[in-house]
């Protein structure tokens, strides 16, 4: 890589200056390490609070994942993939057992934390996708629902931007922004290229730190109150840490090929481990825009690897000790209609989209569910309204279909650890411009 955009992609990364990695090499915070003399020792978080890192899959594609879901069999007339492979299966999420296609079972998604959720989008159109992020204007004032846990969660679990941060867009529709501004995607083999290199900066965290302490003995010894010599000494990283952190780092950099979802989940575990952002978006592939597949043979291959590549991320957050410290979302522009139809494949579904929330403080099982829309409303199936009590599908649910989505992401964001006065403050929903919709969180849905 050009040695100018490797310390262009560095900065934008680490920040000017490499404060970044400064504080990857330290374990000091970011926030500190910027202005030593006042900054104070907390963390900022909300009180009662766990805060999380968050990865996000998204795709513009609108993937038939709805299709294949716990909450969809034994509905009658939804069309389920029949190809080999994707043969109905019994999965456990919570205390209760549900029928799903066959690759859910060999994912072995964590039946205590996996929650299932069908929700409504209100758009089929692929362009809509960042509307989708934006909860189709939930959050007040404008912001993507990444940017904005992003910027919430960013001072408690003191990471280097606040900035969320994508490895896996396919194209701008995929894209983020953060306060209206467009941020940059960086593949995998950006990341590969210019962290792992035999001269890149993860080489020299070891003198890095020696460095920077060195930089804050006198102000240590002679400028800090007790409270701020406390902190340093607690978060302080010894010299055999950064080292391992060097080495596991590169390691792990290392072994990314290309820009495949394999190296998207190595790329975001490496940034999370780095503490670069709260939130990192990455692209789970089940089946994508079928209109024209026959026998559904497509979404058979790719609800089987996409399920497979969610299990090996869970993996690998379970091998890398941050099984607890991250939870995955998934949310895609649409679903897929449920129902046969004449192209012998499926076509776009305002009406219903499937999205996971799988981590530590939620609680397993299926919020929602869906069923067979009159012809006035598009018909083929939708989702339906839920009880915010219950989190269960029922026709006299508290929580209308159509804000299903605005529900989840105030649920999602709860959970994640974002301040509740803040949640009530920025995400709503609106039936129309005077009337006040009725999204809320789903504490059935909650840990």
């Amino acid at each position: 890589m050009n040695p100018s955009r490797r310390n262009l992609l560095v900065s934008a990364l680490f920040g000017a200056g490499a404060v970044g990695l400064r504080a990857l090499a330290t374990g000091l915070p970011a926030s500190f390490l910027l202005n030593p003399r006042r900054a104070m020792a907390t963390t900022r978080c909300t009180p009662g609070t766990s805060p999380q890192f968050v990865i996000l899959s998204s795709s513009s594609f609108g993937d038939p994942i709805n299709a294949s879901a716990p909450g969809t069999y034994g509905v009658p007339d939804v069309y389920h993939c029949p190809v080999s492979g994707m043969e109905p299966a019994s999965i456990t999420l919570g205390a209760k057992s549900y029928t799903a296609a066959k690759p859910w079972a060999a994912a072995n998604l964590p039946a205590d934390r996996t929650s299932v959720w069908h929700l409504m989008t209100n758009t089929p159109v692929h362009p809509k996708e960042p509307d989708v992020l934006r909860l189709m204007s939930a959050i007040s004032p404008a912001e993507m629902f990444p940017s904005f846990l992003a910027r919430n969660l960013a001072p408690c679990l003191q990471t280097i931007q606040p900035q969320p941060i994508s490895v896996g867009a396919s194209s701008p529709l995929e894209g983020l922004t953060y306060q209206g501004a467009a941020l940059p995607t960086i593949p995998p083999l950006a990341l590969q290229a210019t962290l792992a290199d035999p001269k890149g900066p993860l080489t020299a965290l070891q003198s890095l730190r020696d460095d920077t302490l060195n930089q804050l003995y006198d102000l240590y010894r002679h400028g800090a109150s007790p409270a701020q010599r406390q902190f340093i000494d607690q978060m302080v990283t010894s010299e055999a840490q950064a080292r391992s952190i060097s080495q596991g780092l590169l390691g792990s950099l290392a072994s990314i090929k290309d820009n495949t979802i394999d190296s998207q989940i190595i790329a975001a575990i490496a940034l999370i481990q780095m503490r670069v952002s709260p939130v990192v978006a990455i692209r789970i592939e089940f089946g994508g825009d079928n209109h024209y597949d026959p026998g559904l043979a497509a979404e058979g291959r790719a609800t089987i690897s996409g399920m497979a590549a969610l299990g090996t991320l869970l993996e690998k957050l379970k091998s890398a000790k941050l099984a607890d410290a991250v939870s995955f979302i998934s949310l895609n522009v649409f679903g897929r209609t449920l129902g046969p139809t004449s192209t012998d494949g499926r076509e776009h579904n305002p009406n219903h989209q499937v999205s996971f929330a799988i981590g530590k403080p939620f609680r397993g099982g299926v919020v929602g569910g869906v069923g067979p829309l009159i012809a006035a409303y598009g018909g083929d199936f939708g989702a339906l309204a839920i009880d915010s009590k219950t989190g269960l599908a029922t026709g006299g649910g508290d929580i209308l279909p159509i804000d299903t989505l605005a529900s989840f992401g105030m649920t999602v964001a709860t959970a994640v650890g974002v301040d509740p006065a803040v949640i009530s403050q920025q995400i709503s929903s609106k039936l129309s411009t005077d009337a006040a919709g009725s999204a809320q969180v789903v504490k059935a849905a909650l840990a």
